[in-house]
């Protein structure tokens, strides 16, 4: 699978965007598929997952009731939609890929040792 994020850039806090990452590849289907981010001098840290199916979704605790993840299978693309956006939230965005041949729960998919593919990031600057 390779992966392609776009979307990103500068948005004043409150504001929104909408970061897409489309797939190549005949996995994607079969693939769980997660949003991280890295901030300047940290580490990357999970956002959010979508299953296989889309009809499950799973949040870090500060991008719940903001962020929505979404997928289109047809589409070959992942969906992070990025509402009331804050300062704390800019970082380089990845989207990434978890090839499963059973379902897991997403749940279960929130570190980078958990997926298999990665995209090449998206900035996302929000200013205060």
């Amino acid at each position: 699978v390779q992966l392609q994020a776009s979307g990103g850039g500068m948005v004043q806090a409150g504001g929104s965007l909408r970061l897409s990452c489309a797939a190549s590849g005949r996995t994607f289907s079969r693939s769980a598929m997660g949003w991280f981010r890295q901030a300047p001098g940290k580490e990357r840290e999970f956002v959010a997952a979508v299953s296989r199916s889309g009809s499950s979704t799973s949040y870090e605790d500060s991008v719940k009731g903001r962020f929505t993840i979404s997928r289109d299978t047809a589409k070959n693309t992942v969906v992070l939609q990025m509402n009331s956006l804050k300062p704390e939230d800019t970082a380089v965005y990845y989207c990434a890929a978890k090839f499963t041949i059973l379902t897991v729960p997403v749940t279960t998919l929130t570190t980078t040792s958990d997926y298999d593919y990665w995209g090449q990031g998206t900035l996302v600057t929000v200013s205060s």
